[in-house]
């Protein structure tokens, strides 16, 4: 259950309807996604979270496409239901394969089991990693 009641889209105004508006516009979708309306109940966590996240997940010297897999694997090892499924989406949206996904959940889970069995053994970093 929510902390807060999320803002439905016919009740935004100002600064929250236009950020509703460019989410919709961006992301070339119809309806804005409920992360978004929650966040909505603070606008300027909503203005201040939509600008990062855009300014994070542009182009850059990483590929669109790796930077949401990157996103999901940190969703999935945060645990963050909302988030896999929604970047998972937006992964495939710009050209992600099944293949990919499973290929990057594989790493995700080997990764965590072997950083666990680092800690939980402690083992001392190599001197040639340094």
């Amino acid at each position: 259950m929510p902390v807060f009641k999320p803002i439905p889209e016919n009740e935004a105004k100002g600064k929250v309807k236009e950020i509703y508006d460019e989410i919709k516009s961006v992301r070339q979708i119809t309806e804005v996604p409920n992360f978004w309306k929650n966040l909505a109940n603070s606008p300027e966590t909503l203005e201040r979270t939509w600008t990062s996240l855009k300014q994070v997940m542009k182009k850059g010297a990483l590929d669109p496409i790796v930077k949401e897999l990157i996103y999901v694997a940190v969703s999935i090892t945060n645990g963050c239901e909302y988030c896999i499924k929604s970047h998972s989406l937006a992964a495939k949206k710009k050209g992600a394969t099944d293949e990919m996904l499973n290929e990057m959940i594989a790493v995700v889970g080997m990764a965590n089991e072997t950083n666990r069995l680092v800690e939980g053994y402690q083992v001392e970093v190599d001197d040639n990693f340094k």
